[in-house]
């Protein structure tokens, strides 16, 4: 089923909408967005059976915000800047950072949540962003992208151990908390289009 693209995603909710203003919102929004993801993934909130790290959280939210467009380049330039040797990862630091880092356990996944932003992106100018249940399926969708390629890149690098046990470590301790950061997104995103919403009747 083909999506049709026309919808507002919800950062073009308000603001300048054309013109010298519009590129200085975007451009700030893109600042603000990889400011975001880089705090967020340095947030890590006690859980069981592992810490929910909120840098995945940042990725779908600014993926399901800004659109495919704003979300891709603000995503592009998060990973540039972490190739360039900032500490901006959830695992990084001054010992383990850039390119050296990016091509680690953790590559799959950065390149699943380019994937998983361009995806909310058009899922978002679909007008999924406005229903908890789509934007629920979009997010879930999300999710699939980000660990597909993380936990393959897991068993391509470790090769000896296998697939099975890339699952069991890259993917299931994860479960409870990205359900979690799912279900946050998808009632958050959907509540602030109906605030905005109300707020112009």
């Amino acid at each position: 089923m083909a999506l049709a693209l026309n919808d507002k995603v919800l950062t073009e909710a308000f603001g300048p909408s054309q013109g010298t203003a519009l590129r200085v919102k975007q451009a700030a929004m893109v600042v603000l967005g990889i400011a975001a993801l880089a705090i967020m993934a340095k947030i890590k909130v006690p859980m069981w059976p592992v810490p929910i790290t909120m840098g995945t959280f940042a990725v779908l939210t600014i993926g399901a915000t800004y659109g495919p467009r704003l979300g891709l380049t603000t995503i592009l330039g998060y990973m540039i800047i972490g190739a360039l040797g900032f500490d901006v990862f959830a695992g990084s630091s001054a010992e383990a950072a850039g390119i050296t880092y990016m091509m680690g356990g953790t590559g799959g996944y950065l390149v699943g949540y380019v994937l998983a932003v361009l995806a909310l992106g058009f899922a978002a100018r679909a007008g999924w962003d406005r229903s908890i249940v789509l934007m629920a399926a979009a997010l879930l969708m999300a999710n699939v992208l980000i660990y597909v390629p993380g936990v393959t890149w897991l068993a391509i690098l470790y090769e000896g151990k296998g697939l099975a046990w890339a699952v069991e470590v890259g993917l299931t301790p994860f479960l409870i908390g990205d359900a979690l950061k799912l279900a946050l997104t998808a009632l958050l995103v959907p509540a602030v289009w109906k605030l905005t919403s109300d707020a112009r009747k």
